[in-house]
Order: C-alpha cells, then sequence, then structure tokens
C-alpha cells in the first residue's frame, strides 16, 4: 500500500489530497459578449449563444447553476438561413382556445419581428426549466447595430 502512494506521489499526483470543489453564486463572474447576425446562419449562429448562455465555455462549468455570460444580439433582421425556409419554416403557437391554431411562416416574422427568429432558435437550445428561462433573460437582441448596453463594454463573439 504505501509503495503505491509513493508511486502515485512520484508521478505528480496526490490523489488523497484531490477534493471536486463546486462553484459557489457569490464566484460567479458574467461578462457580455456581442454578436453581429449579419449574414450568419441561423441555427450555427444559435447554437454557439445557447454555449455562451449556458457557460459551456468556461472552466467551471456545471450543468445546475446559471454561470453563463450575457450576450447581445445586433442586425437580427440580417441573419441568414438555408434552403427554402424563407417561405416553408413556420412557427406554431396556440391561443388557448378550441381550433386556436396559429402559425406564422419565417418570412412573415422576418418583415414583423425580426428579434424573435433568433430569441426562438435560441430558446429552443436552452433547458426547458427555471434554469433555462433565467438563462434566457441574459440574450438581448436587436435590429440594427444601435443597443443599450455599451456600458457593460461587450467583447466581440467570433463567429
Amino acid at each position: 500500500m504505501k509503495s503505491t502512494i509513493q508511486l502515485i506521489k512520484f508521478a505528480g499526483l496526490n490523489v488523497l489530497n484531490m477534493k471536486t470543489r463546486t462553484l459557489k453564486i457569490s464566484e460567479i463572474q458574467k461578462s457580455w459578449w456581442i454578436a453581429d447576425a449579419d449574414s450568419q446562419v441561423l441555427g450555427r449562429l444559435a447554437s454557439k449563444i445557447a454555449q455562451i448562455l449556458k457557460g459551456k465555455h468556461k472552466v467551471n462549468y456545471v450543468p445546475h447553476m446559471d454561470n453563463g455570460d450575457c450576450v447581445v444580439v445586433v442586425n437580427a433582421e440580417k441573419v441568414v438561413v438555408t434552403g427554402n425556409k424563407e417561405e416553408q419554416k413556420t412557427y406554431f403557437r396556440h391561443t388557448g382556445y378550441v381550433g386556436g391554431v396559429k402559425t406564422t411562416s419565417l418570412a412573415h416574422m422576418r418583415r414583423t419581428y425580426p428579434e424573435r427568429i433568433i430569441e426562438k432558435a435560441v430558446k429552443g437550445m436552452l433547458p426547458s426549466n427555471k434554469l433555462g428561462r433565467r438563462m434566457f433573460s441574459h440574450l438581448k437582441v436587436y435590429t440594427g447595430t444601435n443597443h443599450p448596453h455599451e456600458a457593460q463594454s461587450p467583447k466581440t463573439l467570433e463567429l
């Protein structure tokens, strides 16, 4: 037994003193990112944003805490979809009444509320619980290049 412990210490691993540290809420530091959606493919952009919101890009990622960063998306109306999705993709919602199914095409959504295209794509990639709703609140989507988050000095998100 003693020889195996000495061998492990010799290899540079002190197994007896290794402990898994858990992240505390006071240790979470959120930074701000800005993503330009101009000529970016919708799904690829949304998956990268979802990773940042979850915090998977950080070393201290834990799946049960909100340790992701805040993301600001500009030029939401210029996002690109591949294939025939511009006419064929539909968004589904229900009013709650009998026969109250409402569908909207991507082209109509782009004309009326272009921010919702990115918001719906990212929301579908986050957890469907309280934690996912909290992560989603850190996403800010704007049409055009102007946004009110310059004071946070966001870093540019390379896609």
